[in-house]
This record gives structure tokens, C-alpha cells and sequence, in this order.
């Protein structure tokens, strides 16, 4: 009984030999190189400082970088956020989203799906798709549009507007409510 199982045994393994060293027909696909990252970097983190002080401190669970293209650009697949200090020692203003895109050649920045913009005075832009020129020195979209201030909430499609959010255009405004004090 013991010279069966043994010859089974020695059956399956020679079997399984056999198959495991089968020739693989078909054709393996060709890896190109230049759409790879040319870098990687998880839980990312840098701080910018200007003369010793904070300016602002940009983080993001991932981050690729795609250097060997025509036009070099940097994605935050897993979401980005910037906390901006202009050299306070608390951060003054924000800027969350759930994707960003930084195109080097044209020094623009692209935000996507759930973008929160908070600035100095607390005003809060919301929207799904927001662009920061930082040639023009511009922010802009084409997308809707909701402006929270302490009194008034203002919503439209289509925005331009210097990064601190202070001299803001909303191209098509669609409402404005004004936020009343209760006694």
C-alpha cells in the first residue's frame, strides 16, 4: 500500500513539473518606460519658507511625478492639501481636493472633485474643478460655484478671481443669500 502511495505522489509531482515548465505561448506586452513615474513618493510632505518663515506646507497621501514627457506634470492621485502661512505661526488660509495635477511648462495647477478653498477671511469657495495659473496669478473654472462668507452665501458657474480670493467674478451667478443675524 505504502509503494502505491508513494508511486501517486511521485506521479503528481513529476505531473506538476511538467506542467509548470510548459512553454508559454503568447505575447508579453511591452512596457514603455516613459509613461511610468519617474518618481514616487507616499505620504508626501514639503514646507516653503521665505527668509526663515512658513509659507505655506503642501501634503498628499501619494505623489508621481512624470518627468520624461513633452510637457513634465506631477499628480496628487490620492488628494492634496495645502495649508498656507504667510509667515503666521497658524495657518491663515486652505486648499483641499481629492486630485491634483501640477503642469510644470505652464506653471498651472488643476484641482478636481471636492475642492475647498478657505481664505485669509474665511470665506469658503467650493467647487468640482478649479485651475491656479501661477503665471497670470489667476484662479479660474468654468464649473459651479458656491462662495460662503459670514453673510452671504453666493453660488454661479464660472469664477475668476486672484488666488486670495479677494477680488472675485463669478461669470454667471445663479443665487445670493444673505445670511441674517437671529437675536
Amino acid at each position: 500500500m505504502r509503494i502505491i502511495f508513494r508511486q501517486i505522489v511521485l506521479v503528481l509531482i513529476v505531473f506538476t513539473g511538467l506542467i509548470s515548465c510548459e512553454k508559454k505561448s503568447g505575447n508579453m506586452p511591452a512596457i514603455d518606460i516613459l509613461t511610468l513615474p519617474s518618481l514616487t513618493r507616499y505620504n508626501f510632505e514639503t514646507i516653503y519658507t521665505d527668509s526663515g518663515k512658513v509659507q505655506l506646507i503642501l501634503s498628499a497621501p501619494l505623489l508621481k511625478s512624470y518627468n520624461k514627457t513633452d510637457d513634465p506634470y506631477s499628480e496628487f492621485t490620492s488628494g492634496i492639501k495645502v495649508l498656507f502661512y504667510d509667515g503666521h505661526k497658524e495657518p491663515v488660509a486652505s486648499v483641499t481636493a481629492k486630485y491634483a495635477r501640477f503642469t510644470e511648462n505652464k506653471n498651472l495647477w488643476e484641482l478636481q472633485d471636492s475642492v475647498l478653498a478657505i481664505n485669509e477671511a474665511g470665506d469658503r469657495l467650493e467647487t468640482e474643478l478649479l485651475y491656479w495659473d501661477q503665471k497670470k496669478d489667476l484662479i479660474y473654472t468654468d464649473r459651479f460655484v458656491k462662495i460662503t462668507t459670514e453673510d452671504q452665501i453666493v453660488q454661479g458657474y464660472g469664477l475668476e478671481s486672484d488666488p486670495r480670493l479677494s477680488k472675485r467674478k463669478i461669470k454667471n451667478l445663479s443665487a445670493t443669500i444673505y445670511i441674517n443675524d437671529v437675536p
